[in-house]
């Protein structure tokens, strides 16, 4: 009896799907394949996503019952090593390069690669993010926010994977002065992800750029009520009392204009929070 470990469901499978075509005596059945991309998950649960035109994973993940996948979907082996995983791969690498243009600061060229990797997935995170970087590193804040407004949709960008280039975006969406979106961004991740004091900072910090003091406070607070000993909430509390909040506007935001608070003794502290 082997005791290997079992190997776990991965690659392309299909569905058929039965349809009726025309009407009266013409009418007639038809079988319609879609392709999957599935990955075996734990406790008997399988993650299958639909294949775009484009022959690469795009679009909502579903989770399916084990027995009842094995009943409904049948394995792909040829069309996932001969077409799947060749444009798989194809499509990481595109990104790739539109990554290491956009860390050398060669913008135009990261753009073209990002664009190049949008045209065959719409809904990839990571191509995405990548143009919206970009766009927002230009300084191009009309372009960014027509990103903004395509990965806002994709609850994917709140994946563990995602994290690094989730907190960047907001950072540098908040350094251009995109307030609104940014919070838009933090709030949507608060609907979604666990309470987390970070996010609760982030929020806070976007608050106090957009002038709002008693959010602010709220979301530092909220913040140390998660963690006590968080240094870096701590320090922005004392801060804000520190100034005297409790107008209506908060001084030494790049995106507000700045107002003379009674008390005010050093500027604000740059504190950026990853999630």
């Amino acid at each position: 009896m082997s005791t290997g470990q079992r190997t776990k469901l991965h690659g392309v499978f299909s569905t058929l799907t039965e349809s009726k075509v025309g009407a009266g005596a013409t009418a007639k059945q038809t079988l319609q394949k879609t392709y999957w991309f599935v990955e075996e998950l734990k406790n008997e649960i399988v993650e299958v996503q639909p294949l775009n035109s484009n022959d690469v994973p795009s679009g909502p993940k579903n989770t399916v019952a084990k027995e009842e996948f094995l009943d409904n979907f049948e394995p792909e082996p040829e069309y996932y090593v001969e077409v799947v995983l060749p444009r798989i791969r194809n499509l990481d690498a595109t990104i790739k390069r539109g990554e290491k243009h956009r860390d050398r600061s060669e913008n135009y060229s990261a753009e073209y690669e990002f664009n190049s990797a949008i045209a065959v997935d719409e809904n990839n995170v990571r191509a995405n993010f990548g143009l919206g970087l970009t766009y927002l590193d230009r300084g191009e804040t009309s372009r960014a926010d027509d990103i903004f407004r395509r990965l806002v949709v994709l609850e994917a960008i709140f994946e563990p994977r995602h994290k690094h280039l989730f907190n960047e975006f907001g950072i540098s969406l908040r350094k251009n002065c995109m307030i609104d979106q940014a919070l838009e961004y933090y709030h949507k991740a608060e609907s979604i992800c666990k309470r987390d004091e970070n996010l609760y900072l982030n929020i806070a910090r976007a608050y106090f750029e957009n002038g709002a003091v008693e959010d602010c406070l709220q979301y530092v607070n909220k913040s140390l009520d998660i963690n006590p000993d968080h240094e870096e909430a701590g320090l922005f509390l004392e801060y804000m009392r520190e100034i005297g909040y409790g107008g209506d506007r908060v001084a030494d935001s790049e995106c507000v204009a700045p107002q003379k608070i009674k008390n005010k003794k050093s500027p604000a502290p740059d504190f950026n929070f990853n999630i």
